[in-house]
């Protein structure tokens, strides 16, 4: 079973094919081309740059994507776009040039929700975890805990009631001026700056919301408003190295306090609902810190596995939409193509 995936739902454009074989997930493309620096100037991304860069490039992506596989239409037998959540304007070029590929080289189409592709971006062999499995999402846009009971069975246990956690990476590298996206950006900042070999200016203790409550709930806009006020105070007090160091501070004690609460709630979720695995996804999965002391955690909580993807897998792409549509084919599960819409808010059950 050989199947090309289609995703467009922000800011990059990807398009994949990925074989089922032996029951192995077999990437043979793997294309990602990101508008990053596009939106950087921005600070976040606009929809209507996003939608006309995807345009313009996602049919040489489909047959670079062919071509890198060695494939070409006959081979393919099946076409997988995501279909929501995201950018309206973004997912429509996704989803127009997959319908219009469906008719015309007669392929049946699978419409993916982008959540379930992070959830399944980990995962190399069908069928490979134990159930029920517990999957935290963490991006840009998203931090949702899913109870996944069969595969395609999905709820939805917890989350931000609020900010995602990766929008408040992006707003708070913003505030302390270390450029965007605001993920890597404080992970790297953080990890590598000559000031983390300094004593720090004085400790500084941001608040962890809900990380006491007895839900499965995440708050984090009040913790980017806390930075602020923080930084504020600091650009008052303290110039050239010293307002370094308070900048070093605020920076590293923001991303911890994020994994403590997220390490501190998918805990909480896999002890509830007894998860054989915990799997991560999502961009913000990239995180060095957030893999390593969630895995820990982990790893001291018994006989629960955790599964993290390739970092190349982390971000959003065409490979994890393909891998979550096998599971609809052995279903059956397809839809015409005059019938399939994006919908923007479109909620993973």
């Amino acid at each position: 079973m050989i199947i090309l995936g289609i995703e467009t739902s922000c800011d990059e454009t990807a398009v994949s094919v990925v074989k089922i074989e032996h029951g192995n997930f077999k990437i043979f493309s793997n294309i990602i081309s990101s508008q990053v620096k596009v939106h950087a100037k921005y600070g976040g991304v606009v929809p209507e740059v996003a939608a006309r860069l995807h345009i313009k490039i996602i049919l040489p992506l489909v047959e670079r994507s062919l071509k890198e596989a060695r494939l070409n239409w006959k081979k393919i037998d099946y076409i997988a776009v995501c279909s929501g959540p995201g950018l309206m304007s973004s997912l429509l070029v996704g989803i127009e040039t997959a319908k219009t590929l469906a008719y015309v080289f007669k392929k049946p189409l699978i419409k993916i929700n982008h959540l379930e592709g992070h959830l399944f971006s980990g995962q190399n062999k069908v069928k490979e975890w134990k159930l029920p499995i517990i999957g935290l999402v963490v991006s840009g846009g998203h931090t949702q805990i899913y109870l996944i009971k069969d595969y395609l069975k999905y709820k939805l246990v917890g989350g931000t009631i609020d900010d995602a956690a990766g929008e408040a990476f992006d707003k708070v590298a913003k505030i302390l001026g270390l450029g965007y996206p605001g993920g890597p950006a404080i992970s790297n900042y953080v990890a590598k700056s000559k000031i983390s070999k300094l004593k720090k200016h004085q400790p500084i203790i941001l608040p962890r919301p809900m990380i006491k409550s007895n839900d499965l709930q995440m708050s984090f806009s009040g913790l980017k408003t806390a930075v602020l006020y923080a930084w504020r105070d600091g650009q008052l007090k303290f110039k050239g190295i010293e307002l370094e160091k308070a900048r070093l501070s605020l920076a590293t004690d923001f991303q911890q306090a994020v994994i403590d609460v997220l390490v501190k709630k998918t805990l909480k979720a896999a002890e509830k609902y007894n998860a054989k695995i915990v799997v991560l996804g999502g961009g913000v999965s990239a995180n060095f810190e957030l893999r390593k002391q969630l895995g820990e955690a982990i790893a001291h909580n018994g006989n629960v596995k955790f599964v993290a993807p390739e970092l190349k897998m982390t971000g959003d792409n065409a490979a994890m939409i393909a891998k979550a549509a096998y599971y609809h084919v052995k279903k059956k599960d397809f839809v015409e193509p005059f019938k399939l819409t994006a919908d923007a808010n479109w909620e993973l059950r």
